[in-house]
C-alpha cells in the first residue's frame, strides 16, 4: 500500500496508513490518514467493480438521502499489485446491528426511502447483471445449485420441504422487466449507524440496474417483524417481487447455515437458523405468498 502510494499519489504517501478492522472479503481495506479509506480489490473479479464504481458513484450519490462511498481517485497495478484500487472519503459509523438499532421501525423506513430513491434513479446506460456483480439483479435461477447443496447438506436441521417450496415460489414469481437500480448487497456490514440510527450506506460493489428484488432481502436478514411490515408498506413492492426477495434472503441464509455448520462455527450458525425460522414463519403467516 505505502509503494502503490509513493508511486501513484506521493501527496499522501506520508500519511498514517493501517489496516480496517473487518474490512471485507471483497478488497484488502486501510484507513489512510484521519480522512479517507483505501480498497485494492482481493481477487480479479472483484476488480471488476472498481471501474463501475468510480463511472456511477459520483451520478448516484446526489440522488440520495443518505452518504455513500464516492471516489475521490483511482489507483492503477504496480508495486506488485495487478488490479486498479480506489480511494475514498471516510464514512463514520459502526455496522448496523439488530441489538445496535435505536428504533427498529425507523431504521426501516429510513432503508425503505433509500431503496426507494435509489430505484427513482434513471436506468439508462447502467451496468447489467454480470460476473462485476455475482450476477445480482438477474434471476435466483443461477443460485439454484448452491440453495438445493445447502439444503441437501442440511439434512433434518431445518424443515426442508418448507424451505423448498418457498424456494419454488420465489422462482416462479414473475419480475415484469421493468430495470430499475439496485444494491445488491445490502447487509449488516453496509449500513452505518450513527447514534443507533441509519448514516449511511456503503460498498455499491454488487450494484447495478435489473430485477431489484435483491435488495428486499434485508428485509429478512435483518430487520425486525415490525420493521419487515414498515419497509414494505413504504415500497411500492408486488407479491411477486416479495417473494423474490424471500427467494434471495433464503437462498443466502442456506447457504451461511450450511457452511458455519460445517465449519463448527456456533454462533455463526445460530444467526442464520434465526434468520431461517423467520423466513419461514413468515412464509406460513403470509398465505404462502
Amino acid at each position: 500500500m505505502r509503494a502503490l502510494l509513493e508511486q501513484q499519489f506521493p501527496r499522501w504517501a506520508a500519511l498514517p496508513v493501517r489496516p480496517v478492522a473487518n474490512g471485507g472479503w471483497d478488497n484488502w481495506t486501510f484507513h489512510l490518514g484521519s480522512d479517507m479509506l483505501v480498497r485494492l480489490p482481493s481477487a480479479a473479479e472483484y476488480a471488476l467493480a472498481v471501474d463501475k464504481e468510480h463511472r456511477w458513484l459520483p451520478a448516484l450519490a446526489p440522488r440520495l438521502p443518505l452518504p455513500i462511498p464516492v471516489p475521490l481517485a483511482k489507483g492503477e497495478p504496480g508495486a506488485g499489485y495487478p488490479y486498479a484500487w480506489s480511494v475514498y472519503r471516510w464514512l463514520g459509523g459502526e455496522p448496523a446491528r439488530t441489538e445496535r438499532v435505536a428504533d427498529p421501525v425507523r431504521f426501516a423506513r429510513d432503508l425503505a426511502g433509500f431503496v426507494a430513491a435509489l430505484r427513482g434513479v434513471d436506468p439508462t446506460d447502467g451496468p447489467r447483471p454480470g460476473v462485476h456483480n455475482w450476477y445480482r439483479g438477474g434471476t435466483l435461477r443461477t443460485y439454484a445449485g448452491q440453495a438445493h447443496a445447502a439444503l441437501a447438506d442440511l439434512g433434518s436441521h431445518l424443515d426442508a420441504d418448507l424451505a423448498r417450496e418457498i424456494w419454488g415460489h420465489a422462482l416462479d414469481a414473475r419480475w415484469d422487466g421493468v430495470e430499475r437500480w439496485f444494491h445488491g448487497d445490502l447487509a449488516e456490514g453496509n449500513l452505518l449507524l450513527d447514534d443507533g440510527r441509519l448514516a449511511a450506506v456503503i460498498d455499491f460493489g454488487t450494484c447495478g440496474v435489473g430485477d431489484p428484488a435483491c435488495d428486499l432481502a434485508i428485509a429478512w436478514t435483518l430487520l425486525t417483524a415490525e420493521g419487515r411490515r414498515a419497509f414494505r408498506e413504504l415500497l411500492p413492492v408486488s407479491a411477486a417481487e416479495w417473494a423474490r426477495g424471500r427467494g434471495w434472503a433464503l437462498w443466502k441464509t442456506l447457504v451461511v447455515y450450511a457452511s458455519a455448520l460445517d465449519d463448527d462455527e456456533e454462533e455463526e450458525a445460530a444467526g442464520a437458523r434465526r434468520v431461517l425460522d423467520g423466513i419461514l414463519s413468515e412464509y406460513v403467516a403470509s398465505g404462502r405468498s
